[in-house]
């Protein structure tokens, strides 16, 4: 969600060419600290800003006619320049850089502003995960001495701990609507669908038309075959989140990221976990070093076993005094292998594309596995294999990269194109994180992954690698268990993959992310200054590690002068 909000809020564009919103020496990039923007996160603008304030106000009346701003659509044959069937996290970033665009925008939504990031996601897990980060480091006798400080007993209110993520949500929900109220769009209420080209129902029997529409209409949970969920004691991420028990015993189904995270959370608070892995390992989807290395830390001294290669063919839930029972049978043979009786069992076997009644029919558009088809520019594809004229689907429901700020970074994508400025989105830069203690992050391709392009087409590949225990902030916090790893070409300085197992890991991610979307080399970036002591040193000693054949620069004169 972090993320999703600097891609949203990075750009601060509402001007005419070649003149400034405020100030004469004011330049546009200054607009985020003005009082429009910061009224909407609560923060009480001074004179000074609200004089900007009402500048850009007046500028926007004043301009509409010419740059299509929030009154009127720039093409009066359309209701809207821009309509947005979804207002979570990516519907919100594209409306935000529409509007500033000058586009005139609506965002319809069904449900919540905010999707499942906001209210059943990214945003209510990071505030269960800060409980169980501190609960972890207090319970932690060895470590607490380690620093000189005596603590009793620590313990925790569960209503208190389920207020906190709850209020959170509600928080950062009121600061995504009052974004795009300040700023101008027009939030319609209503499950949206696309009657034909251009034209949008909402509600009833309203219906707008737009020269551009976006479907954001995200994901729900995927509950497998033969699983039966009660909400009480077998339950999605979207129940657990409230947290309205800490069960002695549950199962959680699936080991990626959201079962990674409950994980976490769960024995951080006391409860026993059991793992059930359809695949032969843990983390399957992560780099397998990293896999290894974050299972030594993260599953084996805690109360959690597993079992790996077998699918829970049926879940039934608790009743009349009987506990969860969990059958399972093997992966690959199908043969029945064990029953488990626990208290509670979590799904999070991943999310399902939410597309159903979107009137896709009306347009020849047909689903795979309930995703929309689209090419590198999040334009929708027909039954034909033909692009759907004006019409763009990001974020979960295309399915190319399912998370909150994938799908932000593909709203501004798609909003740079309509505004006549070409631009294909890097997936391959976007990063990743889970967040538990310690966190894993990535961005590029893992080490298998790296190696099976490689021998595709023809270059080698090196491994660089350097230890948190090597960090000087790291040992003050006395958290020195980690490792960064980085795949690149020896041949060019181009860099493949990072993963980062340690302390911030989810925050040190970035810089190399940022350095795959630029194109920039490790011959390059190793010469940049990082602070000391600070855990981007670990980083930092990542590119200085690589070996570089050629020492000379590649990075282009273009992507140079931006860094």
């Amino acid at each position: 969600m972090q993320s999703a909000f600097s891609l949203s809020f990075s750009q601060s564009s509402l001007t005419l060419p070649n003149r400034p919103l405020c100030s004469s020496n004011a330049s546009p990039r200054n607009l985020r600290f003005c009082g429009l923007r910061r009224e909407a996160f609560g923060f009480s603008p001074s004179k000074q800003l609200n004089s900007c304030r009402f500048q850009v106000k007046s500028r926007r009346i004043e301009v509409s006619a010419a740059a299509g701003g929030n009154g009127a659509p720039s093409n009066k044959s359309f209701d809207y320049d821009l309509v947005i069937i979804g207002a979570g996290v990516g519907g919100h970033g594209a409306a935000l850089h529409a509007v500033e665009k000058g586009l005139k925008t609506a965002i319809i939504e069904g449900d919540v502003v905010g999707g499942t990031c906001v209210n059943r996601g990214c945003v209510p897990s990071k505030a269960l995960l800060a409980v169980s980060g501190r609960m972890r480091e207090l319970q932690n006798e060895h470590h607490m001495k380690s620093f000189g400080l005596q603590v009793s007993a620590a313990g925790y209110d569960r209503q208190g701990v389920a207020d906190h993520a709850s209020n959170l949500a509600t928080k950062i929900r009121n600061n995504l609507t009052n974004s795009m109220k300040a700023l101008g769009v027009d939030l319609l209420t209503g499950f949206g669908s696309v009657l034909g080209p251009q034209k949008v129902k909402y509600g009833k029997d309203n219906i707008i038309t737009a020269k551009d529409i976006i479907i954001a209409t995200g994901s729900v949970p995927f509950v497998p075959k033969g699983i039966e969920v009660d909400g009480k004691t077998v339950i999605t991420s979207d129940h657990a989140l409230k947290l309205e028990s800490v069960p002695d015993w549950i199962a959680i189904v699936g080991s990626g990221y959201i079962g990674l995270e409950f994980s976490d959370v769960y024995t951080a608070l006391g409860s026993e976990v059991t793992f059930i892995e359809a695949l032969d390992q843990l983390m399957p989807g992560f780099d397998p070093e990293i896999s290894k290395l974050a299972q030594r830390v993260l599953i084996n001294p805690r109360k959690i076993d597993y079992h790996t290669g077998v699918f829970a063919s049926k879940i039934t839930p608790a009743k009349d005094g009987r506990p969860v029972m969990i059958e399972l049978i093997d992966a690959k043979t199908k043969e029945p292998k064990d029953t488990l009786e626990v208290d509670a069992a979590l799904i999070a076997t991943g999310r399902a594309p939410f597309t159903n009644g979107l009137g896709l029919e009306n347009i020849n558009v047909a689903t795979q596995r309930g995703f929309i088809p689209v090419d590198e520019r999040m334009r929708v594809i027909d039954g034909n294999g033909k692009l759907v004229p004006n019409l763009y689907c990001i974020g979960d429901a295309n399915g190319k990269l399912m998370l909150a700020h994938a799908a932000s970074a593909q709203g501004i994508s798609v909003v740079e194109q309509v505004t006549g400025r070409d631009h294909v989105l890097k997936h391959l830069s976007i990063p990743a994180a889970c967040f538990t203690h310690p966190e894993i992050s990535m961005v590029g391709l893992t080490e298998p992954q790296a190696r099976e392009k490689a021998e595709k087409e023809g270059f080698k590949v090196s491994i660089a690698k350097t230890s948190f225990k090597a960090n000087t902030k790291a040992l003050a916090e006395n958290e020195g268990e980690g490792l960064a790893k980085m795949i690149y070409r020896p041949d060019n300085g181009e860099i493949l993959g990072v993963h980062i197992f340690g302390l911030h890991a989810a925050d040190l991610i970035h810089e190399a992310s940022n350095a795959i979307a630029l194109g920039t080399r490790i011959q390059d970036i190793k010469l940049a200054v990082h602070a000391h002591p600070t855990l981007s040193e670990v980083v930092d000693e990542l590119f200085k590690a690589a070996k570089v054949e050629s020492p000379a620069s590649t990075t282009p004169q273009s992507v140079k002068a931006t860094v």
